[in-house]
């Protein structure tokens, strides 16, 4: 199997899971580090994630893990909260950060620059507009975004 199919496989079987206990599945992701791969599952809920949260839905569905065995390298399989800083991905992502700072990283700098930070204004399936605080909005493509996530200002 490939990445894909074992993300997709994952988030297949762990929905009805993470639901049961009205979390949100927030990404799913099948990585190599070092010599080690890694299965990892983010979840959240409203006021965040806690280590108790994380621990339940492990234990759950390690068990579904064993009964399916539909990874065939060795793994280790963690469960996470995505973090304040997570990166916004899917369609609810974008939805629910209308209207919040958003710092934008392109693969290729426009006029010499890479980063920019602005007020996250309308999202397609093909692009990102912001407002910057010059009030001008710039409009990217999704695929010359290398990373978009909330803006923290500390």
């Amino acid at each position: 199997m490939a990445k894909k199919d074992y993300e997709k496989m994952t988030e297949e079987l762990i929905t009805p899971i993470i639901d049961a206990h009205h979390f949100e599945l927030v990404d799913v992701e099948w990585v190599k580090e070092g010599s080690n791969w890694y299965l990892r599952v983010y979840i959240d809920k409203e006021g965040g994630i806690t280590v108790d949260d994380c621990e339940v839905i492990n234990r759950e569905f390690g068990d579904v893990l064993d009964e399916k065995d539909y990874i065939s390298e060795n793994y280790i399989f963690e469960v996470s909260s995505p973090g304040l800083d997570r990166p916004l991905k899917k369609e609810k992502d974008f939805a629910r950060s209308i209207g919040k700072d958003v710092e934008v990283r392109l693969y290729r700098p426009i006029d010499k620059k890479k980063e920019f930070v602005g007020v996250l204004d309308s999202y397609d399936k093909n692009s990102v507009t912001i407002v910057l605080d010059s009030g001008e909005k710039m409009t990217f493509e999704k695929s010359a975004i290398a990373l978009i996530r909330l803006a923290f200002f500390y």
